[in-house]
């Protein structure tokens, strides 16, 4: 019973914590990454540093690093000539979309990773917890309502009975 009461507990928790299993990125892994950039000696070396500061933006707490991480991978999506590649971007973007709360985008771009490789566990992955947040803003949004719904009610009946 008690571990019952416990799981209960941990999964409500995670209903309004958000509960995805997504890393986050520092400011000093990001600090990191762009003196990588900076020190980069060849070409080849500049795009993968690029790819790990890209990353690293869209995976911050800060909303501005989640943008600039967008626009980075944006900029560089039409220059990628491999499906690998292509994927990976995808995702990062998907997870930035998701980050800002733009989940009908981030779903939009998961599913376009997995028409790439359908078995990908993190796209997969990904969407779920895309798929979970919106479900949970959905019932969020509804108790919401019903409340707004009750109290405008609760305050109407009150209203009437001080009238009799």
């Amino acid at each position: 019973m008690e571990a019952q009461m416990s799981k209960f507990f941990e999964s409500v928790g995670s209903f309004f914590s958000g509960g995805d299993n997504i890393p986050w990125c520092d400011r000093d892994i990001i600090a990191g990454c762009e003196r990588e950039v900076a020190e980069a000696a060849t070409e080849e070396q500049k795009n993968d540093s690029i790819m790990r500061l890209s990353w690293a933006l869209v995976h911050s707490k800060q909303t501005d690093d989640v943008n600039r991480g967008i626009g980075m991978i944006e900029a560089s999506l039409d220059k990628t000539t491999s499906p690998l590649q292509t994927r990976e971007k995808l995702y990062l973007l998907a997870v930035g979309h998701y980050r800002n709360g733009n989940y009908v985008r981030s779903r939009q771009l998961a599913d376009r990773c997995l028409e790439i490789q359908p078995d990908w566990r993190q796209a997969s992955s990904l969407k779920k917890a895309i798929e979970d947040k919106i479900a949970k803003d959905g019932v969020i949004g509804i108790g919401i309502a019903t409340t707004a719904v009750g109290l405008i009610v609760g305050g109407i009946a009150a209203a009437l009975a001080r009238k009799k």
